[in-house]
């Protein structure tokens, strides 16, 4: 599985791109407002932390503004995937930016009606958002492997990359099922790496050691 991290922090991409553990990055319009930076700058930066995908997204509604606002995000630098919603308009700037050989991220996805339309369209991601779907009492975790299932039927390249992460067990899960990519907080990432009984051991140790009266260094 692959690790996007979902924020527009550079310090905290940077942090996890030095320990290999940022693939790619996703941004948004509310995660650029956090940053409280230009956008352009500020994806600039984050494309030369990392080597993957970085997404970027429009903010226009209609097709027509969503792939002149694509075309200059692509301009930043090589590896950015746009980032376009899950709407006709949406799948028809998909197709356009697509067709001319750019990255796209189709994002707010919440069927696996809405997954085999982007794919058709080309998209080079479809992002099912499992915690928006949490929370209003529907199964996150059961779209992404109707999306895997339906994918894997047909064939479709489109990388499955589960969004609205809010946990660690959410990132278990999607890796269970399949999804190719999993974007999460930084926050997350890091949680992944705690357990209780690692401390536990960890103070063991520690504690044994200490009564050697030894030292490594």
């Amino acid at each position: 599985m692959k690790f996007f991290v979902d924020t527009a922090d550079v310090d905290a991409i940077r942090e996890l791109a030095d320990l290999g553990m940022a693939d790619g990055v996703t941004t948004n319009p509310s995660l650029i407002m956090k940053s409280g930076r230009d956008i352009l700058e500020v994806t600039r930066e984050i494309c030369g932390i990392v080597d993957g995908p970085v997404s970027a997204e429009v903010v226009a509604t209609e097709a027509p503004a969503m792939i002149e606002e694509g075309k200059k995000l692509a301009k930043i630098a090589p590896n950015i995937a746009i980032k376009v919603p899950l709407t006709w308009d949406g799948l028809k700037a998909c197709k356009a930016l697509s067709g001319e050989g750019h990255m796209v991220n189709v994002t707010l996805c919440f069927s696996a009606a809405q997954a085999i339309l982007a794919a058709k369209a080309g998209a080079s991601f479809v992002s099912p958002f499992l915690g928006r779907l949490d929370d209003i009492n529907l199964d996150g975790l059961q779209l992404i492997a109707d999306i895997r299932a339906i994918y894997d039927n047909y064939g479709f390249k489109t990388e499955i990359l589960a969004a609205s992460i809010r946990s660690v067990n959410h990132v278990t899960e999607a890796a269970k099922i399949g999804a190719d990519v999993a974007t999460c907080p930084p926050q997350v990432l890091k949680a992944m790496a705690a357990h209780p009984l690692t401390d536990k051991g960890l103070a063991t140790f520690m504690a044994d050691w200490e009564k050697t009266g030894q030292k490594i260094l």
